[in-house]
């Protein structure tokens, strides 16, 4: 049986990172400008996204527990 390279919150903290991500794209495209260049989505979505981005790069880098 092989063990899993992440621990249970590394996983949790992933899917949490992608629906983030997801959100702020949802964001970005509600923006009503023409080719969304209204404060949604030029500032508040993309701030989004990259906060998905960084937590991500947490849940990749965290250690777990159990290692």
């Amino acid at each position: 049986m092989s063990k899993l390279p992440f621990g249970r919150a590394n996983y949790t903290l992933m899917i949490i990172g992608v629906v983030i991500i997801l959100i702020g794209f949802i964001i970005m495209n509600l923006d009503t400008e023409e080719f969304g260049f209204g404060t949604l989505g030029l500032t508040v979505g993309p701030l989004v996204v990259m906060s998905g981005f960084i937590l991500e790069f947490f849940a990749i880098l965290r250690r777990s527990p159990n290692q």
